[in-house]
């Protein structure tokens, strides 16, 4: 019997990329409300794991934010069908209630996803660019960038991980 696309991805292919991020993972995040201003800088701690024979990742995290505790759950995965990366995010501050969907694709060392947000006091929604990056498999670097309406790009936090399993 001939094996899966997933079997191969799994193997050979985009989902094995995607078990190098499997792990458990400290740092710090830094965080800006305005370019280029860092409003805060905390230390994190995050657990990366399969979910789903893996299909996907799940990143865990928590820290804080001006002083204040923090935690968010990321799931990423590859739509073999879509050929893109997918990803579902919460967090007890930036999203609030919702969770944001994004899509995106896979870079040299990770992947970077793009989606959005806004509200009925954010008349034109706004981009968010997430960019996770495996510099070396002990170094885990995951920024965002808040998109304006207009297309300005800055930076909106970025999390600098190391490995510690």
């Amino acid at each position: 019997m001939s094996k899966s696309k997933f079997e191969i991805s799994l193997e050979s292919g985009v989902h094995q990329q995607l078990m190098a991020f499997i792990g458990n993972w400290e740092g710090t995040t830094k965080t800006w409300f305005e370019p280029g201003i860092v409003a805060d800088e905390s230390p994190m701690k995050g657990s990366i794991r399969p979910i789903l024979d893996g299909r996907f990742i799940v990143h865990e995290y928590w820290g804080s934010l001006d002083n204040k505790p923090f935690e968010g759950i990321a799931t990423f995965g590859f739509d073999i069908a879509n050929n893109q990366i997918q990803s579902s995010w919460i967090d007890s501050f930036h999203m609030g209630t919702g969770i944001m969907l994004s899509h995106g694709s896979i870079t040299e060392n990770g992947f970077s996803v793009l989606g959005s947000y806004g509200g009925t006091d954010i008349p034109e929604p706004w981009g968010w660019r997430t960019v996770v990056e495996l510099v070396d498999k002990d170094k885990l670097i995951i920024t965002a960038y808040n998109i304006s309406p207009s297309g300005e790009e800055d930076k909106a936090t970025e999390t600098v991980y190391s490995r510690i399993d």
